[in-house]
């Protein structure tokens, strides 16, 4: 490579690298306030219901997710998926007595499916684990 691409590819790295810090900040600022505010509505409610505590917990894996992030720089595939499977069983939780028997079946099957896809993931990445002198050897500066 020469070196006018190096430093281009130095500088667009730099300022991806930016822009995913102020994405990753404001995520978990809205996050944050979104729990704040949900805390609230129960607090006003003078109850909890399953519905919140999905509710709370989606908002704990995001989270979770952004954490993850910041700490090793990568974002495992698991938690979208986790928080997929949450979202799905708090609209079943939600919307139960208005489904009808097909469209409850489709988001239970889906979020078997996607449990189903974390255990592969899961097999994938113990019997198959990243060789770390590989890392980063996609893209070289």
């Amino acid at each position: 490579m020469n070196p006018a691409k190096d430093r281009f590819a130095r500088v667009a790295l730099g300022a991806l690298g930016v822009f995913e810090t102020i994405g990753l900040a404001v995520i978990t600022l809205a996050t944050l306030v979104a729990g704040v505010f949900e805390v609230g509505v129960m607090i006003d409610a003078g109850t909890v219901t399953l519905a919140d505590l999905l509710l709370l917990f989606l908002y704990l894996e995001i989270l979770a997710m952004v954490g993850q992030y910041f700490r090793s720089g990568q974002l495992p595939v698991r938690f979208p998926i986790y928080i997929a499977i949450v979202a799905l069983a708090r609209y079943l939780v939600l919307d139960m007595k208005s489904l009808d028997v097909w469209r409850m079946l489709g988001v239970t099957a889906s979020m078997l499916l996607l449990a189903c896809a974390v255990l592969v993931i899961r097999y994938g990445h113990t019997r198959f684990p990243y060789d770390e002198t590989s890392k980063g050897k996609d893209f070289q500066p």
